[in-house]
């Protein structure tokens, strides 16, 4: 028997289901009352919801999710809690009792659900994020399972409700109202593989956009059954799911389905990191599927219809075509960042630079001799279909140079035998064929070194090196393996990663404007990675450019050196 926090008795009857921390329960009120009400802090039967202290929510006492229920718990589609407490071991939250999610529902009926229900679960779901967001909380695990409707047989058995705010966080800090900052952690995932929004894979700060995303996900799952990426498994699967949803564009995800659903992903997956999202505009999307009128409606859509006048009170009438200025742009969320050349162009006083593309094994040598009987030394390398291109200048600071054309992919033996010597690991490019070009230099400011070869982007790695004292200053791929190279001593104050399988455009300006500078990139066939640091020493001028062109830019170098 269970009583927390000045609650009436309840025995517990029968498990509904488990959470990620936690699991609930039914619980059927023993102390003699003749009351039959089947919600409301009386209620018969409640919904208990146990979390163990010892649980990962449970660190520095009470479970998280109860200061979120503070805030939002009895709002528009959140369910009521009427009590909580610890009893024993256990914390426990006594909740209005709930219906069938729409994963039980879809389940239950054959794995299909209308296209009427599926528009309203959309025109409710959407007003209920609204609000959600509305109070300065985006959920993070928006789901089927995580919808559930009102209790079977009752005036509420037509509501939906979000359940499980576990995994909400802020978008809007509290005491300043401010959005929160965007940084990206690639270590870091929260949610459901097969629902979560791309940016939640690659380990962006969450925001509005993300509930959004996982909201189109749910929508096209209860219609079509199915999602493109479902059945991937092993340790990799994460990574495969997240390739595959940035490689499905909305017409593929959304064919066979009603043309609002398409209009509606095109949108969500467009929306910028703290950008508003348009609610209503959304709701209208899906008004027009539906029936026109709302008490035959499968779901109960009054919350959205309120907000739909709200909004048409302010802004006159609504309909999608009515802004057609304000479509999103078309972006194509496909394309392979290694068969592109993404040159990076630092503003600084004039210096004599030279370039090099196209150059096989054998004519390395006799530009590198070249370049050092004009006094200039390699300061970067790349590689492209196992030929080489390097940029020599004489602005690098370096007394001696040496270099090394391998088979292998960062040549250990010789790179240790150059380390004795006093030279540092300056450059590196790796061939397709598996080969590298590996340069290094004395006059470094470097103290110690350390690099890293492996199968996937190494970001554990880098983050234990960082807080170690070491900085990445270079990084190659070959084939599909990473080099990071990282030093003591390189100079930065701070340093972050982008990680994507694109050109991460809006990562990157969003770091150009805290201060961060593009200091090392490099691309397999399917990830781009750009390290971007903060330099102890902050250049009289900071402007820098990217360009990504499917050539070696030889013309757009001279137009920049002008």
């Amino acid at each position: 028997q269970v009583q927390v926090g000045g609650s009436p008795w309840y025995r517990i009857e029968r498990k509904l289901g488990k959470g990620g921390f936690g699991q609930v329960c039914v619980g059927r009120r023993v102390s003699a009352t003749n009351t039959n009400d089947r919600n409301g802090s009386g209620a018969l039967e409640v919904a208990l919801k146990f979390e163990h202290r010892s649980s990962k929510g449970c660190n520095y006492g009470p479970p998280y999710e109860w200061q979120v229920y503070n805030t939002l718990g009895g709002s528009h589609g959140i369910p009521q809690v009427h009590y909580k407490g610890r009893q024993g071991d256990y914390y426990v939250m006594v909740m209005d009792m709930l219906g069938p999610s729409l994963w039980d529902v879809w389940n239950n009926n054959s794995h299909t659900m209308s296209i009427e229900m599926v528009a309203c679960i959309a025109i409710e779901a959407i007003s209920i994020l609204e609000k959600m967001h509305s109070r300065g909380y985006v959920h993070g695990d928006v789901k089927p399972e995580n919808f559930l409707l009102g209790p079977t047989g009752t005036p509420d058995e037509k509501k939906l409700f979000l359940v499980d705010l576990g995994l909400a966080t802020r978008w809007r800090d509290s005491s300043t109202g401010l959005h929160v900052e965007y940084d990206q952690r690639p270590d870091v995932f929260r949610g459901t593989v097969r629902y979560a929004s791309v940016h939640a894979h690659l380990g962006r700060t969450c925001s509005r956009r993300d509930d959004l995303e996982s909201l189109a996900y749910t929508l096209i799952f209860l219609l079509r059954g199915r999602l493109p990426w479902q059945g991937y498994q092993g340790e990799n699967k994460g990574f495969l799911v997240c390739k595959k949803k940035m490689s499905t564009s909305p017409e593929a995800l959304c064919c066979f389905c009603p043309a609002p659903f398409k209009q509606f992903v095109e949108h969500v997956v467009n929306l910028k990191f703290d950008e508003e999202p348009n609610y209503a505009k959304y709701i209208s999307l899906f008004d027009g599927i539906v029936g026109p009128n709302p008490d035959i409606r499968p779901i109960n859509t009054e919350g959205a219809l309120e907000l739909i006048y709200q909004v048409g009170q302010k802004r006159g009438r609504l309909s999608m075509d009515e802004e057609e200025d304000e479509q999103p742009k078309k972006k194509l969320r496909l394309g392979m960042p290694a068969t592109q050349w993404i040159s990076v162009y630092n503003a600084r006083r004039p210096m004599k630079q030279r370039y090099h593309y196209n150059v096989a094994d054998g004519r390395l040598a006799q530009h590198i001799e070249k370049g050092n009987e004009d006094g200039l030394f390699i300061s970067s390398v790349a590689s492209c279909q196992n030929l080489w291109a390097l940029i020599m200048d004489a602005g690098t600071g370096f007394s001696a140079q040496v270099y090394e054309l391998s088979p292998y992919f960062l040549h250990k033996e010789w790179i240790m035998e150059q380390w004795e010597k006093n030279y540092y690991i300056s450059a590196i490019a790796g061939a397709t064929n598996g080969g590298s070009l590996v340069v290094m230099s004395k006059g470094t400011s470097y103290l110690q070194q350390s690099y890293k070869v492996s199968e996937s982007f190494p970001f554990k790695w880098i983050n234990k090196k960082w807080r170690e004292g070491f900085h990445v200053t270079s990084m190659a791929t070959s084939g599909s393996r990473w080099g990071v190279v990282m030093s003591r001593g390189a100079g930065f104050s701070d340093q972050v990663v982008e990680l994507d399988f694109l050109y991460p455009s809006e990562g990157i300006h969003r770091r150009w404007d805290s201060g961060y500078r593009i200091t090392a990139t490099a691309a397999t066939w399917d990830q781009a990675a750009f390290v971007l640091s903060v330099p102890r020493r902050r250049p009289a001028d900071e402007t820098q450019e990217t360009l990504r062109t499917s050539a070696f830019p030889s013309t757009h170098v001279k137009v920049k050196y002008a």
